[in-house]
């Protein structure tokens, strides 16, 4: 089997506390990716200096993988297209600042996208607490049952039918599941069980069962046809 030519895309919003542990554990992914792309939205507390110097810091990193730091307009969905349009891998996979992926990522990866076009991993939120156990297991049996991921779920998907879609739809909120929307009708997603791991920051910050209702409401209002500009105040308010 042929290494896979995979880009990773970063999007990046004042992230500066994560970004020394996110370019370290990207650069112990083994096999490693061939392209990383970090895309920078604005922020406002050096995550771009800092990014830079961690790199420059790092030289094995550096020449192992082909880094990229790139500026963008602000929002998410309009970060990753940008680091999708300057991305040269085969594949593209989209990963949050605070999430990690398994050692072998690249490897599942490789071996999912030899049967299906775009795909998933399962996850796990970063805390010992037994209901976020439960949050984490009821957004994988979601995803299968429904062929929706977020993307705390480290979507991947082939650069060729990401061209397809137009990429992301520019809206604030909610892309990654009219992405995922989109794509479903096309083909199915390999749903992996592998497990990436994500900061569960939110539903400590704001409360675990208010995260929960937040997010479910959302959901049941994007679908119902509420506008994401909409729903995006309210997300972050």
């Amino acid at each position: 089997m042929y290494p896979l030519n995979l880009s990773i895309i970063v999007p990046l919003l004042n992230e500066a506390d994560n970004l020394p542990e996110l370019i370290a554990h990207i650069g112990r992914l083994d096999p490693a990716p061939q392209q990383v792309i970090l895309v920078d939205g604005g922020s406002v507390d050096g995550s771009v200096a800092i990014a830079k110097s961690v790199l420059e810091s790092i030289e094995i990193v550096q020449s192992i993988i082909d880094w990229h730091i790139i500026e963008s307009t602000v929002g998410r969905a309009q970060q990753m297209n940008a680091g999708a349009m300057l991305a040269t891998g085969d594949v593209l996979l989209f990963l949050h600042a605070d999430t990690e992926l398994p050692a072998d990522a690249i490897d599942n990866v490789q071996q999912a996208i030899a049967q299906y076009d775009w795909g998933r991993f399962d996850v796990r939120l970063d805390s010992c607490e037994p209901l976020l156990k439960i949050v984490g297991f009821m957004i994988n049996k979601r995803s299968r049952l429904v062929s929706i991921a977020t993307g705390d779920q480290a979507i991947f998907i082939k650069k060729s039918l990401f061209g397809r879609m137009h990429g992301y739809p520019d809206q604030p909120l909610m892309e990654d599941i009219e992405l995922c929307k989109r794509l479903k009708k096309i083909a199915r997603p390999a749903c992996l069980k592998s497990k990436v791991i994500t900061s569960a920051r939110r539903w400590q910050q704001h409360g675990t069962w208010q995260t929960i209702f937040l997010m479910w409401q959302l959901r049941f209002d994007y679908w119902r046809g509420v506008s994401p500009n909409v729903l995006k105040q309210r997300y972050y308010n």
